[in-house]
């Protein structure tokens, strides 16, 4: 999909070494929007696999809801598989390491759904998406096959992009190189990735209807997110690494 060793010739941005162990596969994320609240921290932490500790900026969590359109390529293999995306993710730390959990992750193909549990231990869900831009806005929908799991919106840029500065809010929320997880034997997994710094443009968005943070109990404050876009980012993704406490 990429040229995989330029991107990983790039680590000066990265907070700490790449993995020394073979990638497993190769992805792109395109015309992403990062929706972010500010959330009461007592409703995350149920969420949390033990051991794991919320990562906070300046002592306030936060949850993110990112709809984008996902494609990948396992290592290997001359396939490529593109479908909608949409994440609802948190931020954690685990000795030192920053990282994404994710509360859940919904997807337009049933294959990715079913793969990504039984190897990842992640919680995805099979959803209906579609995608498509007019004129300058991105128009997203997404239902979730079973229950009441909704996202419905359109969003754009509306700056040239930029890169955020390291210690800054922007690079707190966006530039993160790792996501845990729990194993099917409920032990703590760590899977590292990388990429190339964000492109992050300022973004604007009208949200009709959003009940993604509703079905994990979490109410959205009533003030505006922080948005931003990203018009797309090269990932190379490493497998899960068991954890010991």
């Amino acid at each position: 999909m990429f040229d995989t060793s330029s991107v990983l010739s790039t680590v000066k941005h990265r907070p700490w070494p790449l993995p020394d162990k073979p990638w497993l596969m190769t992805q792109q994320w395109k015309k992403l929007l990062f929706a972010h609240w500010s959330v009461n921290s007592d409703a995350l932490l149920r969420f949390l696999p033990s051991d794991l500790e919320l990562d906070l900026w300046e002592g306030q969590a936060w949850l993110g809801i990112v709809p984008f359109e996902m494609s990948y390529q396992l290592r290997y293999f001359p396939w490529i598989v593109r479908f909608g995306e949409l994440n609802v993710r948190t931020y954690v730390t685990y000795q030192g390491k920053p990282g994404v959990l994710f509360l859940s992750l919904d997807a337009s193909d049933l294959f990715t759904v079913y793969m990504a549990r039984v190897t990842y231990s992640l919680p995805y869900y099979e959803a209906k998406i579609q995608l498509e831009t007019v004129d300058s806005e991105i128009h997203y929908q997404s239902r979730r096959s079973r229950g009441h799991a909704v996202f419905q919106g359109r969003y754009k840029r509306v700056s040239e992009p930029f890169e955020a500065l390291s210690g800054s809010f922007d690079h707190w929320l966006t530039e993160r190189y790792c996501l845990y997880a729990k194993n099917r034997s409920g032990i703590l997994c760590r899977g590292d990735i990388h990429h190339l710094p964000w492109q992050l443009q300022k973004g604007e968005a009208v949200i009709k209807e959003c009940s993604m943070a509703d079905i994990h109990g979490i109410k959205l404050p009533e003030n505006s997110p922080v948005l931003h876009y990203a018009d797309s980012i090269d990932v190379v993704i490493w497998p899960l690494e068991t954890l010991k406490g």
